[in-house]
């Protein structure tokens, strides 16, 4: 667990040791996440089950949560923190992921990346030169592998997920982005993942 220390420029984050992707590289994520899923736990179950997950995380893992700006990054780890307690408390709903990555991609998302979001078509959407993942995660990049009128296939690469939380809000996520690039009737499946064995985690996406 990161141990956080306050400066006078903000937070710095002590790693006493190196969280990596696959043993190589540190992962980091927006304070937007972090915010969305927030804001998601606050829009299921108000205050109080916000405060429920809050108080299963280590004080400063609390603390870094509360001091991180939209725009800032904290290591992935401790949104990893976050998601898994929120998880334990919404156990009994295993869609709670899926609509999270909903929420924030037509909340927060649209505040922040409104011009990204809304193209003429799904395909203007995947294969336009901002990365939407790279806004959020770094390092890493969600790829398109297979693209046809209707139909594509995105490839998450150079990033570990670590939490089928993370690939259950991409499923959501990218179903509300198709959606709103003009997508109709939009499926999103997560066809094949690391966690279950696989060399990579896909997702097929249709589109009519």
């Amino acid at each position: 667990m990161p141990v956080v220390e306050p400066t006078n420029a903000g937070i710095r984050l002590r790693i006493d040791r190196p969280i990596e992707c696959r043993g190589t590289f540190p992962m980091f994520a927006k304070g937007t996440t972090i915010r969305t899923t927030l804001d998601f736990l606050g829009a299921e179950g108000g205050p109080a089950l916000v405060e429920r997950v809050l108080a299963e995380l280590s004080p400063e893992t609390r603390d870094a949560i509360s001091r991180v700006e939209p725009t800032g990054e904290l290591p992935y780890s401790v949104l990893q923190s976050l998601w898994s307690a929120a998880d334990d408390a919404l156990d009994a709903d295993p869609t709670w992921a899926e609509r999270g990555g909903a929420f924030s991609i037509e909340s927060l998302g649209m505040q922040l990346y409104r011009g990204i979001l809304l193209k003429r078509s799904p395909a203007e959407f995947l294969t336009q030169s901002v990365s939407l993942f790279q806004l959020y995660y770094h390092p890493g990049d969600m790829t398109v592998v297979f693209d046809e009128p209707g139909h594509a296939v995105l490839r998450l690469v150079g990033f570990d997920a670590g939490t089928s939380v993370f690939c259950r809000r991409q499923t959501g996520g990218l179903r509300c982005a198709i959606t709103l690039a003009g997508g109709a009737e939009p499926s999103t499946r997560h066809v094949r993942c690391v966690l279950e064995g696989d060399a990579f985690c896909e997702w097929e996406l249709r589109w009519k």
